[in-house]
């Protein structure tokens, strides 16, 4: 993603315009971002308006060494968490069955064809708020145990715990929609 730094230098001027331009220009890169963590497609939008917000308050700070995209996806998933830590009254109250195929595998050429990434995301919105947060901040987004632990102010411990967690659900998940799709 290229910004003409002109487009940032109008944007700090508070020129409409040029702020609308720069929304466009970020929309994909922020939603995106935002739908990973959203269990609804408002919840994405209230959390890309918030974000973008910030964009534009802290665009004079902006180092033109490191990449935009980088820089505005640290922002969005920054204002992701300081959300979360505003509703953090989840509580964690999904039951999942314990079964699991009889053989006690999954045949991934089943589950692949049965799975599309969309599919998917359903699943993780499913996982508790802790998990899903953590899983996708280090499945997704790449950052490591320690940048989860202080951003989300828990243990290393206990962010390695969740993603593990989360992944044992996830395939409980998929081995209880793979039996649903053998019985149809």
């Amino acid at each position: 993603m290229e910004i003409d730094s002109e487009l940032i230098e109008q944007c700090i001027e508070r020129k409409q315009r040029a702020q609308y331009t720069l929304y466009q220009k970020c929309y994909g890169i922020i939603m995106g971002t935002c739908f990973r963590y959203a269990d609804q497609k408002v919840d994405a939008e209230s959390l890309l308006n918030l974000a973008f917000c910030k964009i534009l308050m802290n665009l004079e700070k902006y180092n033109s060494d490191v990449p935009f995209e980088a820089w505005i996806r640290r922002i969005t998933i920054n204002t992701i968490i300081d959300e979360f830590r505003k509703q953090k009254k989840y509580k964690e109250t999904h039951t999942y069955p314990d079964e699991i195929f009889p053989d006690g595998h999954i045949d991934m050429n089943t589950a692949d064809a049965h799975f599309q990434a969309e599919e998917l995301k359903k699943l993780i919105l499913r996982l508790p708020p802790v998990s899903q947060k953590v899983f996708n901040l280090y499945i997704i987004d790449g950052y490591k145990h320690a940048e989860i632990s202080e951003m989300l102010k828990i243990s290393e411990g206990t962010s390695k715990w969740h993603v593990s967690h989360a992944r044992k659900m996830l395939k409980k998940m998929i081995i209880e929609e793979l039996k649903d799709i053998r019985v149809d």
